[in-house]
């Protein structure tokens, strides 16, 4: 006989995927085995429920034929509870943490669940990490294509000069914490509804350490950090982009028993008098008059390699792009983009009486 799913749920057949969610939480939490009262054959058949209605592609499967094809009988691979596991050879492998999937299962956050069961015992150990910093800096359009160095003050908790982290006076030792016995954590008994349940924590005092100095820094009272101004060097790469962001590691806020964050620069630059950022390319426009269109020459470029020389074409059409190559903006240790000019002809507006009858001549040439 087909299992009747939305009745082990107790749901409608048109129940929303929260609906299907809200009702399987709250029979997880009254059938569960390893509270009073809990029924591990009832446990196994609403996992079996949600495993497949939780999933559209399941659960359109077994509203059309009364079972699923992909994956055997759904959800229902638990195996029983039993040994010293609290949750005995229960199969999680159709379970996966809200944000990523497993192969055929489903998607829904543990924590959200059977987080009241295990109070604080099912979560891990962190490593301690300090705050991250984020800063702008500005810069010339020069020091943006070239590269610079800046050095920035900040007023930040970093790492005593003294005792080096520590937290002990130099010339002391370090004893073993009587907190937590050298161990670094502490384990708390924590009361919920499902009973009492073992959690770990870091220790407070020797902040994971296991070790507290005997007698303390006078510098930072034995904190082993130190809210001060510390000067950071900041090197800034050849051909940074406008909005582009430099982390460096470990340069953020130091933090007792752990790890430094991290330092995170925005870069903003100036604009250009001349130039315009395209890519890799320096551009630029060039106005020429038209006798130099007709005739060419030569034009001076300020550029920010210095001046150079460049040569108008006879003829050069408007709009007609000239390229100087080498002297763009870098983008590895030997190479460079180019300069892209582009020419803009300027037409007088008034013509003198030589200079218009000099025209009426061309266009008699067919020019």
């Amino acid at each position: 006989m087909n299992k009747d799913y939305y009745n082990s749920l107790g749901i409608d057949k048109k129940a929303s995927k929260d609906e299907i969610k809200k009702a399987f939480r709250t029979l997880a939490h009254k059938y569960h085995p390893d509270k009073k009262g809990g029924d591990d054959a009832k446990f196994k058949e609403i996992n079996e429920a949600y495993s497949v209605l939780s999933d559209d592609r399941k659960r359109a499967e077994y509203d059309a034929y009364g079972r699923t094809f992909a994956s055997g009988n759904g959800g229902g691979n638990a195996q029983g509870f039993g040994g010293n596991n609290a949750w005995g050879d229960f199969d999680f492998s159709q379970f996966t943490q809200a944000g990523g999937a497993a192969g055929g299962g489903f998607e829904f956050d543990l924590g959200d669940i059977f987080g009241d069961v295990f109070g604080g015992g099912r979560q891990r150990a962190k490593a301690k990490r300090g705050r991250d910093i984020s800063i702008d800096i500005e810069l010339s359009f020069e020091d943006a294509v070239f590269g610079a160095e800046r050095t920035v003050l900040l007023n930040k908790t970093s790492v005593c000069d003294v005792c080096k982290g520590t937290g002990a006076e130099k010339g002391s030792e370090l004893a073993e914490c009587s907190i937590c016995n050298g161990k670094g954590t502490i384990r708390e008994m924590n009361r919920t509804f499902f009973g009492q349940f073992e959690s770990t924590k870091t220790c407070e005092v020797c902040h994971g350490t296991g070790k507290v100095p005997r007698v303390k820094c006078h510098n930072c009272k034995g904190a082993g950090v130190i809210k001060k101004e510390s000067e950071i060097k900041v090197k800034i790469p050849a051909g940074i982009d406008n909005g582009e962001m430099i982390r460096l590691s470990g340069a953020g806020e130091a933090v007792s028993g752990g790890t430094a964050g991290d330092l995170y620069i925005k870069i903003y630059v100036k604009k250009h008098a001349l130039f315009r950022r395209e890519g890799n390319n320096l551009a630029t426009d060039l106005n020429i008059k038209l006798s130099q269109a007709l005739l060419g020459g030569n034009y001076v470029l300020k550029t920010l390699d210095g001046d150079i020389n460049i040569k108008i074409p006879e003829g050069v059409a408007f709009g007609e792009i000239l390229r100087v190559k080498g002297k763009g903006i870098p983008y590895d240790s030997s190479h460079r983009g180019d300069i892209l000019i582009k020419v803009n002809i300027i037409l007088p507006k008034k013509l003198s009486k030589d200079a218009k009858k000099a025209v009426e001549d061309l266009k008699m040439e067919g020019i």
